[in-house]
Protein backbone atom coordinates (compact mmCIF):
# COMPACT_ATOMS: atom_id res chain seq x y z
CA UNK A 1 0.00 0.00 0.00
CA UNK A 2 1.22 3.51 -0.87
CA UNK A 3 2.10 5.50 2.25
CA UNK A 4 2.08 9.30 2.21
CA UNK A 5 4.12 11.17 4.84
CA UNK A 6 2.05 13.27 7.23
CA UNK A 7 4.01 16.40 6.30
CA UNK A 8 3.03 16.15 2.64
CA UNK A 9 0.50 18.71 1.52
CA UNK A 10 -1.98 17.67 -1.12
CA UNK A 11 -3.80 20.29 -3.14
CA UNK A 12 -6.90 19.35 -5.02
CA UNK A 13 -8.16 21.53 -7.82
CA UNK A 14 -11.82 21.00 -8.49
CA UNK A 15 -12.90 22.46 -11.83
CA UNK A 16 -16.46 23.45 -12.58
CA UNK A 17 -18.37 20.85 -14.58
CA UNK A 18 -18.75 23.15 -17.61
CA UNK A 19 -15.01 23.88 -17.72
CA UNK A 20 -14.14 20.18 -17.49
CA UNK A 21 -16.51 19.47 -20.35
CA UNK A 22 -14.85 22.21 -22.40
CA UNK A 23 -11.41 20.70 -21.83
CA UNK A 24 -12.71 17.24 -22.72
CA UNK A 25 -14.31 18.60 -25.88
CA UNK A 26 -11.09 20.36 -26.87
CA UNK A 27 -9.03 17.21 -26.34
CA UNK A 28 -11.51 15.19 -28.36
CA UNK A 29 -11.39 17.78 -31.15
CA UNK A 30 -7.58 17.70 -31.29
CA UNK A 31 -7.59 13.89 -31.33
CA UNK A 32 -10.25 13.75 -34.04
CA UNK A 33 -8.50 16.31 -36.23
CA UNK A 34 -5.21 14.42 -35.89
CA UNK A 35 -6.83 11.13 -36.88
CA UNK A 36 -8.64 12.78 -39.78
CA UNK A 37 -5.38 14.33 -41.03
CA UNK A 38 -3.64 10.93 -40.91
CA UNK A 39 -6.57 9.29 -42.70
CA UNK A 40 -6.50 11.94 -45.44
CA UNK A 41 -2.76 11.42 -45.93
CA UNK A 42 -3.18 7.65 -46.21
CA UNK A 43 -6.06 7.97 -48.67
CA UNK A 44 -4.11 10.43 -50.85
CA UNK A 45 -1.03 8.19 -50.76
CA UNK A 46 -3.09 5.17 -51.79
CA UNK A 47 -5.59 6.63 -54.24
CA UNK A 48 -4.83 10.32 -54.79
CA UNK A 49 -2.46 12.30 -56.96
CA UNK A 50 1.20 12.22 -56.07
CA UNK A 51 1.91 15.80 -57.11
CA UNK A 52 1.42 18.73 -54.76
CA UNK A 53 0.14 21.11 -57.43
CA UNK A 54 -2.76 23.41 -56.65
CA UNK A 55 -4.65 25.59 -59.15
CA UNK A 56 -3.04 29.03 -59.07
CA UNK A 57 -6.41 30.80 -59.05
CA UNK A 58 -7.47 28.87 -55.96
CA UNK A 59 -4.39 29.98 -54.02
CA UNK A 60 -4.70 33.59 -55.09
CA UNK A 61 -8.06 33.83 -53.35
CA UNK A 62 -6.06 34.12 -50.15
CA UNK A 63 -3.46 36.61 -51.39
CA UNK A 64 -3.43 40.06 -49.83
CA UNK A 65 -2.94 41.79 -53.17
CA UNK A 66 -3.87 40.54 -56.64
CA UNK A 67 -0.87 39.63 -58.75
CA UNK A 68 -0.46 40.36 -62.41
CA UNK A 69 -0.83 37.25 -64.47
CA UNK A 70 2.48 35.84 -65.57
CA UNK A 71 3.16 36.54 -69.21
CA UNK A 72 3.43 33.18 -70.91
CA UNK A 73 5.21 33.29 -74.28
CA UNK A 74 3.24 32.13 -77.28
CA UNK A 75 4.13 28.55 -78.23
CA UNK A 76 6.12 27.99 -81.37
CA UNK A 77 4.13 26.69 -84.29
CA UNK A 78 5.75 24.07 -86.49
CA UNK A 79 4.63 21.57 -89.05
CA UNK A 80 5.75 18.66 -86.95
CA UNK A 81 4.14 19.68 -83.68
CA UNK A 82 0.91 21.24 -84.94
CA UNK A 83 -0.74 24.58 -84.25
CA UNK A 84 -0.33 24.51 -80.46
CA UNK A 85 3.37 23.62 -80.35
CA UNK A 86 2.62 20.26 -78.73
CA UNK A 87 3.18 17.03 -80.54
CA UNK A 88 0.04 15.56 -82.03
CA UNK A 89 -0.33 12.66 -84.40
CA UNK A 90 2.62 10.95 -86.04
CA UNK A 91 6.11 12.27 -85.30
CA UNK A 92 8.80 11.73 -87.93
CA UNK A 93 11.68 9.37 -87.05
CA UNK A 94 14.91 11.06 -85.97
CA UNK A 95 17.24 12.00 -88.81
CA UNK A 96 20.30 10.43 -87.17
CA UNK A 97 18.81 6.92 -87.25
CA UNK A 98 20.24 4.66 -89.99
CA UNK A 99 17.95 4.12 -92.94
CA UNK A 100 17.42 1.23 -95.35
CA UNK A 101 16.12 2.47 -98.68
CA UNK A 102 13.57 0.23 -100.37
CA UNK A 103 12.54 1.45 -103.86
CA UNK A 104 9.28 0.43 -105.51
CA UNK A 105 8.78 0.95 -109.25
CA UNK A 106 6.02 0.25 -111.72
CA UNK A 107 6.10 -3.18 -113.39
CA UNK A 108 7.68 -3.12 -116.88
CA UNK A 109 4.27 -3.72 -118.42
CA UNK A 110 3.01 -0.43 -116.93
CA UNK A 111 6.06 1.77 -117.57
CA UNK A 112 5.04 2.60 -121.16
CA UNK A 113 2.84 5.64 -121.84
CA UNK A 114 -0.72 4.51 -122.58
CA UNK A 115 -1.02 7.14 -125.36
CA UNK A 116 2.28 6.96 -127.31
CA UNK A 117 3.93 3.87 -125.80
CA UNK A 118 7.08 5.88 -124.84
CA UNK A 119 8.77 4.70 -121.63
CA UNK A 120 7.82 7.03 -118.84
CA UNK A 121 10.74 8.69 -116.98
CA UNK A 122 11.15 9.06 -113.24
CA UNK A 123 10.16 12.65 -112.31
CA UNK A 124 10.12 12.34 -108.52
CA UNK A 125 9.39 10.12 -105.59
CA UNK A 126 7.19 9.90 -102.54
CA UNK A 127 8.87 8.76 -99.36
CA UNK A 128 7.14 7.36 -96.28
CA UNK A 129 8.95 6.06 -93.19
CA UNK A 130 8.41 3.29 -90.66
CA UNK A 131 10.33 2.17 -87.61
CA UNK A 132 11.96 -1.25 -87.89
CA UNK A 133 13.54 -3.20 -85.05
CA UNK A 134 16.36 -5.72 -85.27
CA UNK A 135 16.33 -7.84 -82.10
CA UNK A 136 19.48 -7.83 -80.01
CA UNK A 137 21.64 -10.80 -80.78
CA UNK A 138 24.47 -12.53 -78.98
CA UNK A 139 27.49 -13.63 -80.94
CA UNK A 140 30.84 -15.16 -80.01
CA UNK A 141 34.07 -13.40 -80.93
CA UNK A 142 36.81 -15.88 -81.81
CA UNK A 143 40.25 -14.44 -81.12
CA UNK A 144 42.47 -16.38 -83.53
CA UNK A 145 46.22 -15.99 -82.88
CA UNK A 146 48.27 -17.23 -85.80
CA UNK A 147 51.46 -19.15 -85.08
CA UNK A 148 54.48 -18.91 -87.35
CA UNK A 149 57.65 -20.96 -87.49
CA UNK A 150 60.68 -21.29 -89.72
CA UNK A 151 59.93 -24.08 -92.19
CA UNK A 152 63.62 -24.53 -93.00
CA UNK A 153 64.89 -25.29 -89.49
CA UNK A 154 61.57 -26.05 -87.83
CA UNK A 155 62.28 -23.72 -84.91
CA UNK A 156 61.70 -20.12 -83.78
CA UNK A 157 57.95 -20.42 -83.30
CA UNK A 158 56.16 -17.08 -82.73
CA UNK A 159 52.52 -16.27 -82.05
CA UNK A 160 50.63 -13.02 -82.56
CA UNK A 161 49.69 -10.93 -79.53
CA UNK A 162 46.04 -10.63 -78.54
CA UNK A 163 44.62 -7.27 -77.42
CA UNK A 164 44.49 -6.97 -73.63
CA UNK A 165 41.21 -8.13 -72.13
CA UNK A 166 39.07 -5.80 -70.06
CA UNK A 167 38.80 -8.42 -67.32
CA UNK A 168 41.39 -11.16 -67.18
CA UNK A 169 40.04 -14.57 -68.26
CA UNK A 170 36.58 -13.10 -68.74
CA UNK A 171 34.13 -14.40 -71.35
CA UNK A 172 32.52 -10.95 -71.79
CA UNK A 173 33.64 -8.20 -74.15
CA UNK A 174 33.39 -4.51 -73.14
CA UNK A 175 30.13 -4.35 -75.10
CA UNK A 176 28.61 -7.20 -73.08
CA UNK A 177 29.80 -5.75 -69.76
CA UNK A 178 28.35 -2.36 -70.63
CA UNK A 179 25.06 -3.93 -71.73
CA UNK A 180 24.64 -5.88 -68.47
CA UNK A 181 25.41 -2.82 -66.34
CA UNK A 182 23.03 -0.61 -68.31
CA UNK A 183 20.28 -3.22 -68.29
CA UNK A 184 20.38 -3.58 -64.52
CA UNK A 185 21.00 0.00 -63.37
CA UNK A 186 19.41 2.05 -66.16
CA UNK A 187 16.59 -0.27 -67.27
CA UNK A 188 16.19 -1.92 -63.83
CA UNK A 189 16.42 -5.51 -65.08
CA UNK A 190 17.63 -7.78 -62.26
CA UNK A 191 20.28 -10.31 -63.17
CA UNK A 192 17.92 -13.28 -62.92
CA UNK A 193 15.78 -11.77 -65.72
CA UNK A 194 18.88 -11.10 -67.81
CA UNK A 195 19.90 -14.71 -67.28
CA UNK A 196 16.53 -15.83 -68.68
CA UNK A 197 16.79 -13.40 -71.63
CA UNK A 198 20.27 -14.63 -72.53
CA UNK A 199 19.15 -18.25 -72.22
CA UNK A 200 16.28 -17.57 -74.62
CA UNK A 201 18.83 -16.26 -77.12
CA UNK A 202 21.05 -19.32 -76.73
CA UNK A 203 23.65 -18.13 -74.20
CA UNK A 204 23.85 -19.75 -70.77
CA UNK A 205 25.33 -17.08 -68.46
CA UNK A 206 24.64 -17.57 -64.76
CA UNK A 207 23.57 -14.58 -62.68
CA UNK A 208 26.44 -15.29 -60.26
CA UNK A 209 28.86 -14.92 -63.16
CA UNK A 210 27.31 -11.60 -64.19
CA UNK A 211 27.49 -10.47 -60.57
CA UNK A 212 31.24 -11.19 -60.52
CA UNK A 213 31.68 -9.33 -63.80
CA UNK A 214 29.94 -6.24 -62.40
CA UNK A 215 32.12 -6.30 -59.27
CA UNK A 216 35.31 -6.41 -61.38
CA UNK A 217 33.90 -3.72 -63.65
CA UNK A 218 33.36 -1.50 -60.59
CA UNK A 219 36.97 -2.11 -59.53
CA UNK A 220 38.15 -0.86 -62.93
CA UNK A 221 35.92 2.21 -62.77
CA UNK A 222 36.73 3.12 -59.15
CA UNK A 223 39.64 5.50 -59.95
CA UNK A 224 37.35 7.37 -62.35
CA UNK A 225 34.60 7.33 -59.70
CA UNK A 226 36.99 8.90 -57.17
CA UNK A 227 37.90 11.55 -59.73
CA UNK A 228 34.21 12.44 -60.10
CA UNK A 229 33.91 12.64 -56.32
CA UNK A 230 36.93 14.95 -56.17
CA UNK A 231 35.35 17.24 -58.76
CA UNK A 232 32.04 17.30 -56.86
CA UNK A 233 33.83 18.37 -53.66
CA UNK A 234 35.35 21.29 -55.56
CA UNK A 235 31.86 22.63 -56.37
CA UNK A 236 30.42 25.76 -54.81
CA UNK A 237 27.14 23.93 -54.15
CA UNK A 238 26.51 20.23 -53.51
CA UNK A 239 23.04 18.68 -53.42
CA UNK A 240 22.53 15.55 -51.34
CA UNK A 241 19.81 13.18 -50.18
CA UNK A 242 19.46 9.53 -49.18
CA UNK A 243 17.08 6.63 -49.58
CA UNK A 244 16.76 3.28 -47.77
CA UNK A 245 17.63 -0.03 -49.43
CA UNK A 246 17.58 -3.58 -48.09
CA UNK A 247 20.85 -5.44 -47.66
CA UNK A 248 21.21 -9.16 -47.14
CA UNK A 249 22.86 -10.00 -43.82
CA UNK A 250 23.29 -13.59 -42.66
CA UNK A 251 23.97 -12.42 -39.10
CA UNK A 252 20.59 -10.73 -38.78
CA UNK A 253 17.69 -12.82 -37.49
CA UNK A 254 15.55 -11.69 -40.43
CA UNK A 255 18.42 -12.32 -42.87
CA UNK A 256 17.93 -8.74 -44.07
CA UNK A 257 18.52 -5.27 -42.69
CA UNK A 258 18.17 -1.71 -43.87
CA UNK A 259 21.10 0.10 -45.46
CA UNK A 260 21.34 3.48 -47.18
CA UNK A 261 22.22 4.94 -50.56
CA UNK A 262 23.30 8.61 -50.61
CA UNK A 263 23.52 10.84 -53.67
CA UNK A 264 25.82 13.83 -54.17
CA UNK A 265 25.46 16.19 -57.15
CA UNK A 266 27.95 18.85 -58.22
CA UNK A 267 27.24 22.31 -59.64
CA UNK A 268 27.22 23.40 -63.28
CA UNK A 269 31.02 23.30 -63.55
CA UNK A 270 31.12 19.77 -62.15
CA UNK A 271 28.02 18.06 -63.59
CA UNK A 272 28.46 14.70 -61.92
CA UNK A 273 26.10 12.51 -59.89
CA UNK A 274 27.78 10.17 -57.42
CA UNK A 275 26.12 7.53 -55.23
CA UNK A 276 27.58 6.29 -51.95
CA UNK A 277 26.56 3.18 -50.01
CA UNK A 278 26.50 2.91 -46.22
CA UNK A 279 25.23 0.20 -43.92
CA UNK A 280 23.19 2.66 -41.84
CA UNK A 281 21.93 6.25 -41.77
CA UNK A 282 24.52 7.38 -39.26
CA UNK A 283 26.15 10.74 -39.84
CA UNK A 284 29.51 9.04 -40.49
CA UNK A 285 28.53 8.44 -44.13
CA UNK A 286 28.05 12.07 -45.25
CA UNK A 287 30.79 13.30 -42.87
CA UNK A 288 33.33 10.99 -44.48
CA UNK A 289 32.21 11.67 -48.04
CA UNK A 290 32.15 15.47 -47.64
CA UNK A 291 35.51 15.69 -45.88
CA UNK A 292 37.32 18.76 -47.23
CA UNK A 293 34.24 20.30 -48.87
CA UNK A 294 33.68 24.06 -48.45
CA UNK A 295 30.58 25.70 -49.84
CA UNK A 296 26.81 25.32 -49.74
CA UNK A 297 25.24 21.96 -48.94
CA UNK A 298 21.60 21.71 -50.00
CA UNK A 299 19.81 18.95 -48.15
CA UNK A 300 16.79 18.14 -46.02
CA UNK A 301 16.70 18.79 -42.27
CA UNK A 302 18.41 15.50 -41.33
CA UNK A 303 20.13 16.00 -37.96
CA UNK A 304 23.17 14.03 -39.17
CA UNK A 305 24.28 17.03 -41.22
CA UNK A 306 24.46 19.34 -38.17
CA UNK A 307 28.06 18.45 -37.33
CA UNK A 308 29.03 19.28 -40.93
CA UNK A 309 27.53 22.77 -40.63
CA UNK A 310 28.96 23.39 -37.15
CA UNK A 311 32.48 24.07 -38.46
CA UNK A 312 31.34 27.08 -40.48
CA UNK A 313 33.04 26.01 -43.72
CA UNK A 314 29.87 24.38 -45.03
CA UNK A 315 26.73 26.52 -45.19
CA UNK A 316 23.31 24.96 -44.87
CA UNK A 317 20.71 25.46 -47.60
CA UNK A 318 17.33 23.94 -46.77
CA UNK A 319 14.61 22.78 -49.11
CA UNK A 320 11.41 24.76 -49.63
CA UNK A 321 9.75 21.70 -51.18
CA UNK A 322 10.02 19.88 -47.85
CA UNK A 323 8.51 22.84 -46.01
CA UNK A 324 5.74 23.23 -48.59
CA UNK A 325 4.86 19.52 -48.42
CA UNK A 326 4.05 19.78 -44.71
CA UNK A 327 1.62 22.68 -45.27
CA UNK A 328 0.12 20.85 -48.24
CA UNK A 329 -0.54 17.80 -46.06
CA UNK A 330 -2.07 20.04 -43.38
CA UNK A 331 -4.74 21.36 -45.75
CA UNK A 332 -7.18 18.67 -44.65
CA UNK A 333 -7.66 20.57 -41.40
CA UNK A 334 -9.48 23.20 -43.45
CA UNK A 335 -7.41 26.01 -41.97
CA UNK A 336 -7.30 29.13 -44.15
CA UNK A 337 -3.74 29.79 -42.98
CA UNK A 338 -2.43 26.70 -44.86
CA UNK A 339 -3.73 27.99 -48.18
CA UNK A 340 -2.40 31.48 -47.50
CA UNK A 341 1.07 30.10 -46.71
CA UNK A 342 0.99 27.83 -49.75
CA UNK A 343 0.10 30.78 -51.96
CA UNK A 344 3.13 32.72 -50.73
CA UNK A 345 5.44 29.74 -51.30
CA UNK A 346 3.96 29.35 -54.77
CA UNK A 347 4.87 32.97 -55.51
CA UNK A 348 8.49 32.14 -54.65
CA UNK A 349 8.40 29.25 -57.13
CA UNK A 350 6.85 31.38 -59.86
CA UNK A 351 9.67 33.86 -59.42
CA UNK A 352 12.21 31.03 -59.76
CA UNK A 353 10.59 29.97 -63.00
CA UNK A 354 10.91 33.50 -64.39
CA UNK A 355 14.61 33.93 -63.47
CA UNK A 356 15.68 30.36 -64.25
CA UNK A 357 17.87 31.29 -67.23
CA UNK A 358 19.50 34.38 -65.68
CA UNK A 359 23.21 34.46 -64.75
CA UNK A 360 24.01 33.65 -61.13
CA UNK A 361 24.71 37.25 -60.09
CA UNK A 362 21.48 38.59 -61.63
CA UNK A 363 19.50 35.72 -60.14
CA UNK A 364 20.77 36.56 -56.64
CA UNK A 365 19.85 40.22 -57.15
CA UNK A 366 16.30 39.35 -58.25
CA UNK A 367 15.86 37.09 -55.26
CA UNK A 368 17.00 39.83 -52.91
CA UNK A 369 14.63 42.37 -54.43
CA UNK A 370 11.56 40.18 -54.99
CA UNK A 371 11.81 36.98 -52.95
CA UNK A 372 13.03 38.39 -49.63
CA UNK A 373 9.97 40.65 -49.10
CA UNK A 374 7.69 37.62 -49.64
CA UNK A 375 9.78 35.56 -47.22
CA UNK A 376 9.66 38.31 -44.57
CA UNK A 377 5.88 38.53 -44.87
CA UNK A 378 5.67 34.76 -44.61
CA UNK A 379 7.78 34.84 -41.44
CA UNK A 380 5.27 37.20 -39.81
CA UNK A 381 2.40 34.83 -40.65
CA UNK A 382 4.31 31.83 -39.27
CA UNK A 383 5.12 33.65 -36.03
CA UNK A 384 1.43 34.43 -35.62
CA UNK A 385 0.39 30.87 -36.37
CA UNK A 386 2.86 29.50 -33.84
CA UNK A 387 0.87 31.24 -31.13
CA UNK A 388 -2.49 30.06 -32.48
CA UNK A 389 -2.00 26.58 -33.95
CA UNK A 390 -1.99 23.57 -31.67
CA UNK A 391 1.63 22.27 -31.46
CA UNK A 392 0.71 18.66 -32.28
CA UNK A 393 -1.68 19.49 -35.10
CA UNK A 394 -0.57 19.10 -38.72
CA UNK A 395 -0.42 22.87 -39.14
CA UNK A 396 1.46 23.30 -35.86
CA UNK A 397 4.09 20.76 -36.91
CA UNK A 398 4.47 22.42 -40.33
CA UNK A 399 4.95 25.85 -38.72
CA UNK A 400 7.49 24.48 -36.25
CA UNK A 401 9.46 22.76 -39.04
CA UNK A 402 9.61 25.95 -41.11
CA UNK A 403 10.63 28.20 -38.21
CA UNK A 404 13.27 25.76 -36.92
CA UNK A 405 14.92 25.80 -40.37
CA UNK A 406 14.19 29.42 -41.23
CA UNK A 407 17.76 30.68 -41.66
CA UNK A 408 18.59 27.70 -43.88
CA UNK A 409 15.43 28.28 -45.93
CA UNK A 410 16.54 31.88 -46.58
CA UNK A 411 20.04 30.83 -47.68
CA UNK A 412 19.13 30.50 -51.36
CA UNK A 413 18.30 34.22 -51.62
CA UNK A 414 21.95 35.14 -50.95
CA UNK A 415 23.51 33.05 -53.73
CA UNK A 416 22.19 32.52 -57.23
CA UNK A 417 23.98 29.16 -57.52
CA UNK A 418 21.80 27.63 -54.79
CA UNK A 419 18.37 26.24 -55.71
CA UNK A 420 15.11 26.94 -53.95
CA UNK A 421 14.75 23.24 -53.16
CA UNK A 422 16.55 19.94 -53.12
CA UNK A 423 14.47 18.31 -55.86
CA UNK A 424 17.57 17.78 -58.00
CA UNK A 425 18.90 15.10 -55.67
CA UNK A 426 15.45 13.59 -55.10
CA UNK A 427 15.08 13.12 -58.87
CA UNK A 428 18.51 11.46 -59.00
CA UNK A 429 17.49 8.99 -56.29
CA UNK A 430 14.37 8.04 -58.21
CA UNK A 431 16.39 5.54 -60.27
CA UNK A 432 17.37 3.75 -57.06
CA UNK A 433 13.79 3.80 -55.83
CA UNK A 434 12.55 2.24 -59.07
CA UNK A 435 15.43 -0.22 -59.19
CA UNK A 436 14.91 -1.61 -55.68
CA UNK A 437 11.38 -2.65 -56.66
CA UNK A 438 12.98 -4.95 -59.20
CA UNK A 439 16.28 -6.20 -57.78
CA UNK A 440 14.76 -5.94 -54.25
CA UNK A 441 17.96 -5.84 -52.17
CA UNK A 442 21.76 -5.54 -52.13
CA UNK A 443 23.44 -8.90 -51.74
CA UNK A 444 26.17 -7.53 -49.47
CA UNK A 445 28.13 -4.40 -48.60
CA UNK A 446 30.38 -5.17 -51.57
CA UNK A 447 27.31 -5.44 -53.79
CA UNK A 448 26.09 -2.05 -52.59
CA UNK A 449 29.44 -0.51 -53.44
CA UNK A 450 29.41 -2.12 -56.90
CA UNK A 451 25.93 -0.83 -57.69
CA UNK A 452 26.71 2.69 -56.48
CA UNK A 453 29.94 3.01 -58.49
CA UNK A 454 28.40 1.88 -61.78
CA UNK A 455 25.10 3.72 -61.14
CA UNK A 456 27.08 6.95 -60.67
CA UNK A 457 28.26 6.82 -64.29
CA UNK A 458 24.82 5.88 -65.60
CA UNK A 459 23.11 8.71 -63.69
CA UNK A 460 25.73 11.22 -64.86
CA UNK A 461 25.36 10.06 -68.46
CA UNK A 462 21.59 10.43 -68.17
CA UNK A 463 21.94 13.99 -66.83
CA UNK A 464 24.30 14.89 -69.70
CA UNK A 465 22.19 13.12 -72.35
CA UNK A 466 24.92 10.55 -73.09
CA UNK A 467 24.16 6.97 -74.12
CA UNK A 468 25.41 5.08 -71.03
CA UNK A 469 26.13 1.78 -72.81
CA UNK A 470 28.26 3.42 -75.48
CA UNK A 471 30.11 5.45 -72.84
CA UNK A 472 30.87 2.46 -70.62
CA UNK A 473 31.93 0.32 -73.57
CA UNK A 474 34.42 2.92 -74.78
CA UNK A 475 35.78 3.77 -71.33
CA UNK A 476 36.25 0.12 -70.32
CA UNK A 477 38.10 -0.57 -73.57
CA UNK A 478 40.43 2.39 -73.05
CA UNK A 479 41.08 1.56 -69.40
CA UNK A 480 41.94 -2.00 -70.37
CA UNK A 481 44.37 -0.65 -72.97
CA UNK A 482 46.24 1.16 -70.19
CA UNK A 483 44.96 4.72 -70.54
CA UNK A 484 45.84 6.69 -67.40
CA UNK A 485 44.57 10.18 -68.30
CA UNK A 486 41.39 9.97 -66.23
CA UNK A 487 40.30 13.57 -66.80
CA UNK A 488 39.61 12.83 -70.46
CA UNK A 489 37.46 9.83 -69.55
CA UNK A 490 35.06 11.76 -67.32
CA UNK A 491 31.58 11.93 -68.90
CA UNK A 492 31.60 15.69 -69.55
CA UNK A 493 35.04 15.64 -71.23
CA UNK A 494 34.19 12.44 -73.12
CA UNK A 495 31.07 14.10 -74.45
CA UNK A 496 33.03 17.12 -75.70
CA UNK A 497 35.48 14.91 -77.60
CA UNK A 498 32.76 12.75 -79.15
CA UNK A 499 30.61 15.72 -80.18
Amino acid sequence: MLSIPASTKIYLCVLPVDMRRSFDSLAELVRTQGMQAQLDLLLRARFGKKSESIPVGQLRLFADEPEDEEQVPEPDVSEESGATGRSHGRRKPAKELPRVRQVYDLPESEQACPACQTTREVIGEEVSEQYDYSPASIRVIEHVRLKRACRACGEHVAIAEKPKEVLERCLATPSMLAYIATSKLADHLPLNRLEAIFKRDGARIARSTMCDWMAKEADMLEPLYLEMKKRILSSRVVWTDDTPVKMQDRQDERNMRQARVWVYIGDGGNPFTVFDFTESRKRDGPVEFLKGFEGYLQADAFAGYDCIFSGGKVKEAACWAHARRKFFDAQSSGDKACKEILEMIQRLYRLEKQIKELPIAEKALCRKEKALPIINDLKAILDKQKLIALPKSALGKAVTYALNNWDALKTYTANGAVDIDNNKSERALRSMAVGRKNWLFMGSKQGGRTNCIIASFIATCKALDIHPRLYLEDVLTRLAAGETELEGLLPDRWQQVKA
